[in-house]
């Protein structure tokens, strides 16, 4: 992530609200008609609409409201608390940043210390974790692809760690229903130029035609076909082998501009070159063509996996490229051969992260203005849109006055929820979330992050829904109302459950009870039926539930159970 590395090296309560269109009417008939307060002739209508049909809130709301006497003051805005957000944060591993705290730690501590990112992650009311896994030409998982070990676990490039950081990760982030994304760079070979600082072993030593370096570091070549073979096999192990959510690429392709200092990469220029194609077409096509191959490669070995990028926030400025942003400053298209708004184009990203570490003002490069750009460049795909902020720089006094102000990411997140396309925010990095400078990522829980919300539908990657569960019991158990329901066995099952719950004469918002129940993943035992225990009840209360199944692409069931039960 641009500048991040050289930076860090040198530098409540689980509500979730229920969605206005995902409500349905096998739901509506099932959870008034229990409580005897569907009229016939509105039941009939919405048992008509037929139970894949979705019903409109406004429909299930004006006979809520009528019932339970609900005022408009006490709905609340479906912009505080939406159903599917995606948020989550950065977890490096290059140079030990985030995780390991160091080089060298017991397996255990390594696992201890992880456990704790991830409750830092739920306990914010997160829902995604990007872990570096590739950080620099290793690799933290038991690769057959060629790549060593991490020099970041054990000191030691090549040196077993004693488990598998990757598989512990992703079980550790399922069961405290995170999604884990796989995060690689794909061109960096070493933090250093020198070949000899590499395991004897690595693909880069042992193919050193393959890399060159360039300001003090080594990198693969983009230009050179065998190398974005290679690159791709290394990902396509992980999408192949492990249980991840997503594959997640940095920005970092061809490196970062050094003044005084030349890419040696003339010989691939020429050898592979198109006729009359300048050397920066050349680097960009190269580009081009590891993104869509990589896509194409991820789609054919696991076509519900997510793909996505986090590139530099600016693409091109309007004054060199009419279509680009309104923007000055440094331009990923000219500088790194990033073509990013072509990738979103071209439908080869299921998300987008664009890194925007700007204020809101910045007169280079104004958050606002390139977050409407980059809702623009989404608009017609199916790219989901999420953006990257800069959580390192909150009260660093080296970054300017506007960033010793504890409401910038509190304005930055009003900003996303405002316009229109914008999907959800990702944080850089883990620490600095954890350090919560000035306040700034409480003020954002407390305001936004109430609530738990679901990562977005891709369902333009599989819209099948799983089959419906069906709550056979709702009973106050001592300690909590403990749901007992029965999910599909055979068909499309499903990998989540959501449950949801309402309190009579409340209001209609629904959330989850607990995050131990939100989300879980399903992974289907002799143990079906599934239970839950919501502890969250006051006794002689009325409550209703409802518990709905999600595919992996969090595409709902088609029908929802429901219950009532008093506490």
């Amino acid at each position: 992530m641009a500048g991040r590395e050289n930076q860090t090296s040198q530098r409540g309560q689980t509500e979730l609200p229920f969605s206005r269109r995902q409500f349905t009417a096998a739901a509506a008939v099932a959870v008034l008609g229990a409580a005897g307060l569907l009229g016939g002739r509105l039941s009939r209508a919405v048992t008509e609409a037929g139970p894949d049909g979705p019903l409109e809130l406004s429909l299930a709301a004006a006979v809520i409201n009528r019932v339970y006497r609900i005022t408009a003051r006490e709905a609340p805005r479906v912009t505080d608390m939406p159903k599917h957000e995606f948020r989550g944060f950065w977890l490096s591993t290059v140079v030990n940043i985030d995780w390991p705290s160091r080089a060298g730690l017991t397996a255990a501590a390594q696992q201890t210390e992880l456990r704790g990112w991830l409750d830092l992650a739920r306990s914010l009311n997160l829902n995604a974790v990007m872990l570096q896994v590739r950080p620099s030409g290793d690799v933290f998982w038991p690769s057959t692809a060629g790549e060593p070990w991490s020099r970041y676990l054990t000191g030691t490039q090549g040196r077993n760690p004693g488990y598998d950081p990757l598989g512990y990760a992703i079980s550790q982030a399922h069961a405290r229903n995170l999604h884990l994304h796989a995060w690689f760079n794909p061109f960096r070979a070493s933090m250093t130029a020198s070949l000899s600082d590499l395991v004897a072993s690595h693909p880069a030593r042992k193919n050193p035609s393959w890399t060159f370096a360039y300001g003090g570091r080594r990198y693969y070549n983009p230009g050179l076909p065998a190398v974005r073979s290679f690159i791709i096999k290394v990902i396509a192990e992980v999408v192949a082998k492990y249980d991840v959510d997503g594959i997640h690429l940095d920005d970092y392709f061809y490196p970062y501009p050094v003044a005084g200092q030349t890419i040696a990469d003339s010989a691939a220029y020429n050898a592979y070159k198109l006729p009359g194609e300048s050397l920066a077409d050349f680097r960009r096509r190269s580009v081009n063509l590891f993104v869509r191959d990589l896509s194409t490669r991820i789609f054919a070995t696991k076509p519900r996996m997510l793909f996505g990028i986090s590139p530099f926030g600016i693409w091109r400025n309007s004054s060199t490229d009419s279509r680009g942003s309104a923007t000055s400053g440094f331009q990923s298209y000219d500088g790194i051969f990033a073509d990013s708004r072509n990738w979103v184009k071209q439908g080869w990203l299921d998300y987008v992260v664009p890194q925007l570490y700007w204020h809101q003002g910045n007169p280079a490069a104004d958050y606002n203005t390139l977050v409407q750009w980059w809702s623009a460049q989404v608009a017609g795909t199916n790219c989901k849109l999420y953006i990257g902020e800069a959580a390192y720089k909150v009260g660093d006094p080296a970054q300017g006055a506007d960033w010793q102000d504890a409401r910038e990411l509190y304005d930055h997140t009003a900003k996303c929820r405002a316009t229109p396309r914008v999907a959800g925010q990702v944080y850089f990095s883990a620490k600095s979330v954890r350090a919560n400078a000035l306040g700034s990522m409480t003020l954002v829980k407390n305001k936004f992050y109430r609530r738990v919300a679901m990562t977005p539908v891709m369902s333009h990657l599989g819209a099948q829904r799983p089959y419906a569960p069906v709550i056979s019991s709702a009973t106050w158990n001592g300690t909590g109302v403990e749901l007992v329901w029965r999910g599909a066995t055979t068909g499309t099952l499903p990998r989540h459950y959501a449950i949801y719950r309402w309190e009579a004469g409340a209001n209609s918002t629904a959330y989850i009870p607990s995050q131990a129940g939100a989300l879980r993943r399903v992974h289907f035992r002799r143990g079906n039926p599934e239970r839950f225990v919501d502890t969250g009840v006051a006794r002689g209360h009325t409550y209703w539930y409802v518990v709905v199944a999600l595919s992996d692409l969090m595409v709902e069931s088609a029908a929802a159970s429901a219950i009532f039960i008093r506490a």
